[in-house]
């Protein structure tokens, strides 16, 4: 009997030991090997059965995708942010190769050492003139910022062929001649050659950031710069040095490229491929060996989707379900260990927009300058269009389609804190239902209603992991869900009854018997009203209870849980109510374009990327910011300045930088600044204290009680002294 409690005792601590010991991260690291293995293992098994020469050729490429990955690995462990140019930074090393080996006729290693060094040098430049720019900036900021270089560096790959005499980009031949062949598989030189150098690359970098100082380096400041900067560490020297070797590695992956499928002119990876990088990367939770594995089992994947459905659509399709699941999947505290730290200043860069202050508000100079304002809007917008030719109206409504677009992603991203490149693919949904709709004879407004809802849904439907994955890591599953719409999930061969019969046209129909919406004037006049609802509710909706919570779960979840908010609620209404605008844009944008065709540019992945980078040069903090953005969308699409495809990417590209370095809160932020310049200086002449405007002014103590004041113009300030002191 008296052994009983003993052997109690015993028993719980025994599962106490092995509770603990299921628990390490041996074990737990040693289940997701395994669980992963056997997941690859059912994939290219049963459910995409190939051969192990597939499989190995797979992994052969995936390792190329593996130096992009490490790149991005790297530079997002130095300045905490996903690089977008990676890809096309090695890109341009990889044109410029090309071009000498078939221009000049440089030998093959030569011109490939010439793009390597350049390459190097990029690196460099782009970190010393670039990035150190933004080292006090939100990590949003600095992410948007490589969108603009990605810009600037696919600007340069269309140059550098012309600087040559080629208008499209020459294709090498093979370093050498090699051919070995594993049963239908054929190996050649290019093989051989990423065979021997990306595992010698690789063990190259790992024993130089294990074992050597300035790798010890690298690596502490990436942990922590200000910690490593007190040790002596010379931080700005090592994130130059991260920069050089990511662009390196960039490079590397390009070149090894060039012999096997060549490089395609205005970028050389696309989205398609970047995308396995950067899910490669995500999946890998930014730790260099996990993320080298998953490039190299997704490379396999990929081969042996593509052996047993011979179509890159499909495959695309399954990369989407992959990473989602991969990321949903993954414990949450381990999958946020390192994006957390970016949360508190990623969106310091959305400035609250102040409306005009109640005490200036009744002036009769401020009231006839607002109804001036809009009464002149109004006169562009209503007035000037009738004195336009057909095709330019046409262009006009198509930018005010953009814009509602825009006001959706100001609601999602700016408002409710969710970072979204893959906006358009709800308005590609949008498009979609109600061309089909369309097509079968049903009402324009129901159709513009349907495809709202269903737009609303979808946006649920992606917005559900955005209760696990946060901030650049839904990033990047929006933009693989917008390369899976693009390619497979609106692509009438896979699913009919979805995408509309592209060879019928969508006839606009005639309104109340009356209004033909076939005329270009009458169908504008009718996407300017649906523009101005959508203005007046997005407004409105700002001004509620609803928007107020949207912003406040943004900047600080648990102080808006300690009121009674619910962060899932909040977050899954912007999701629907911005997917809702952005497919009523798309339906409207099908019928203004009598269809919607593959090579729609709602459809393009590229084109997301290009909505978010002008939203932010516009400022996601208010609605004249998204207009503005749309503004300048428009002007590079339609300018004569910008018809060719190196002009847009060169006024993209630079147009976001200049405003990332000089306005940060974007173009609405300078409309802003001028309107409160104007109103400080008129409360200065009048003698009205505005304390949300004159931080600068400090009332003494003999002042009007407050109560006395009310909501009426303050005329007798005068005997209030006052004393200008420093901001």
């Amino acid at each position: 009997m008296g052994a009983g409690p003993e052997l109690g005792a015993d028993t719980g601590g025994l599962q106490a030991r092995i509770g603990t010991a299921l628990d390490s991260p041996d074990v737990r690291f040693g289940g997701q090997i395994g669980l992963g293995a056997l997941a690859v293992l059912i994939f290219v098994g049963i459910l995409y059965p190939a051969p192990l020469p597939i499989l190995f050729l797979g992994i052969v490429l995936g390792s190329l995708s593996a130096l992009i990955a490490m790149g991005i690995v790297l530079v997002y462990r130095a300045n905490r942010i996903i690089n977008f140019a990676q890809g096309d930074l090695g890109a341009v090393a990889a044109i410029l190769a090309a071009s000498l080996i078939v221009g000049p006729k440089w030998p093959f290693f030569l011109a490939v050492s010439v793009g390597f060094v350049a390459a190097l040098a990029l690196g460099a430049i782009t970190e010393i003139l670039i990035i150190r720019r933004f080292a006090k900036s939100p990590r949003l900021i600095l992410t948007v910022a490589t969108i603009g270089l990605q810009q600037l560096f696919v600007f340069g790959q269309l140059v550098i062929p012309r600087a040559f005499g080629y208008d499209t980009t020459p294709q090498p031949p093979v370093p050498f001649k090699f051919r070995f062949k594993w049963d239908f598989v054929v190996f050649q030189g290019g093989h051989l050659l990423i065979i021997i150098v990306v595992p010698i690359v690789t063990l190259a970098l790992a024993a130089f950031f294990r074992y050597t100082r300035v790798g010890i380096a690298v690596r502490a400041s990436a942990e922590s710069a200000d910690r490593a900067a007190l040790l002596g560490v010379p931080v700005k020297r090592v994130q130059t040095l991260v920069w050089v070797i990511a662009a390196g590695l960039g490079a590397l992956a390009t070149l090894l490229r060039l012999p096997i499928q060549g490089v395609a002119i205005g970028g050389a990876l696309g989205p398609a491929l970047l995308l396995r990088a950067l899910a490669a990367a995500v999946l890998g939770r930014m730790e260099m060996p996990r993320t080298f594995g998953f490039a190299l089992l997704l490379g396999a994947i990929e081969q042996a989707v593509l052996y047993v459905t011979g179509r890159t659509l499909i495959v695309d399709g399954v990369m989407f379900g992959l990473i989602l699941a991969g990321l949903l999947l993954q414990r949450r505290d381990r999958l946020f260990s390192r994006a957390d730290e970016t949360g508190a200043s990623t969106w310091a860069s959305i400035r609250e927009v102040r409306p005009i202050p109640r005490e200036l508000r009744r002036l009769p100079i401020v009231r006839n300058t607002v109804t001036g304002g809009i009464v002149l809007a109004a006169a562009l917008l209503v007035l000037y269009p009738l004195r336009m030719s057909p095709s330019s109206v046409n262009l006009l409504g198509v930018g005010i389609i953009f814009a509602m677009v825009m006001l959706s992603l100001a609601l999602l991203t700016g408002w409710a804190g969710q970072i979204s490149l893959g906006h358009l693919a709800f308005a590609a949904f949008g498009a979609a239902v109600a061309g089909s709709l369309a097509q079968h004879g049903w009402n324009f407004f129901l159709c513009l209603l349907i495809a709202g809802l269903v737009g609303a849904l979808v946006a649920v439907l992606i917005g559900l992991p955005a209760l696990r994955i946060q901030g650049l890591f839904l990033a990047v599953s929006t933009l693989a869900f917008a390369l899976a719409t693009g390619v497979f999930l609106l692509n009438r061969e896979f699913f009919p009854w979805l995408v509309p019969d592209e060879s019928k046209r969508v006839i606009r129909p005639v309104l109340f018997g009356k209004f033909d919406l076939e005329t270009e004037h009458t169908y504008y006049f009718v996407v300017l009203v649906i523009f101005l609802l959508v203005v007046a509710s997005v407004r409105s909706l700002r001004n509620s209870r609803s928007g107020r919570v949207l912003v406040a779960t943004r900047d600080n979840v648990r102080a808006a849980q300690s009121y009674g908010v619910s962060p899932l609620r909040a977050r899954l209404s912007a999701f629907a109510l911005s997917g809702f605008i952005a497919a009523l844009a798309g339906a409207v944008y099908m019928f203004d374009q009598h269809g919607l065709n593959p090579s729609s540019p709602i459809l393009e992945t590229p084109r997301n990327l290009l909505v978010f980078s002008m939203a932010i040069i516009g400022g996601l903090g208010s609605i004249p910011g998204a207009l503005l953005g749309a503004a300048y969308l428009t002007f590079l699409n339609n300018s004569s300045l910008t018809r060719t495809a190196s002009a847009q990417f060169l006024g993209s590209g630079v147009g976001v930088l200049f405003i990332l370095l000089v306005l940060p809160s974007g173009l609405g932020g300078l409309l802003y600044d001028v309107r409160d310049a104007l109103l400080r200086r008129l409360a200065t002449a009048r003698g009205i204290v505005v304390p949300s405007l004159l931080a600068d002014v400090r009332v003494e103590e003999h002042q009007p009680d407050e109560a006395s004041l009310g909501d009426v113009e303050v005329e007798s300030l005068d005997t209030i002294e006052l004393e200008t002191v420093r901001s």
